[in-house]
């Protein structure tokens, strides 16, 4: 029975030594190309009213309860959440460079509290523009633990790569 005791408390001590050496901070992204000029995406990203036209996350519950508040679009328009599925957060558009540039700060409160940045960066260039959209955050111990066994990076960049693939559909409609 001590065996058994000391061998599970020594896996323990390895994945937490093992998770403590991960990186205190993490970013997410994906890009794709839209065959339209950063003033038509621009509007979709930077008024939260228009999320439901191509976010991903607004399909994961039919019984999704949202609330707006602050300024229509912009610097200080809110957002707040709650669902089964979609758990429970707000965002802040905290920053804007017009048509270029949003920047939202992205507070969870269920299933877990974090507290992350939300970018969504649009460089013109030949054949359209190049839309980025990314999310940097720090971790703690227990998101360091979970990523030994869950890869976070794969599983948010394919809800990006998604929400970007609408952006792109509505914007070269």
């Amino acid at each position: 029975m001590w065996i058994i005791l000391a061998v599970i408390v020594a896996a323990i001590a390895v994945v937490l030594i093992v998770a403590s050496t991960r990186p205190d901070t993490f970013r997410i992204a994906r890009s794709t190309s839209v065959n339209a000029p950063p003033e038509a995406i621009y509007p979709m990203i930077a008024d939260f009213h228009r999320w439901t036209e191509w976010s991903p996350y607004e399909k994961l519950d039919a019984d999704l309860k949202r609330s707006y508040g602050g300024t229509e679009s912009g610097v200080g328009a809110t957002y707040a959440w709650e669902g089964k599925k979609a758990g429970a957060g707000t965002m802040e558009i905290i920053g804007v460079t017009p048509p270029h540039l949003i920047s939202i700060k992205l507070d969870f409160t269920k299933p877990f509290a974090a507290s992350n940045v939300a970018e969504f960066a649009m460089r013109p260039g030949a054949g359209g523009t190049a839309v980025t959209w990314s999310m940097t955050g720090k971790q703690t111990l227990m998101p360091k633990v979970m990523g030994l066994f869950f890869n976070m990076d794969r599983f948010v960049g394919r809800d990006f790569e998604t929400g970007l693939a609408n952006i792109k559909r509505n914007a070269e409609r």
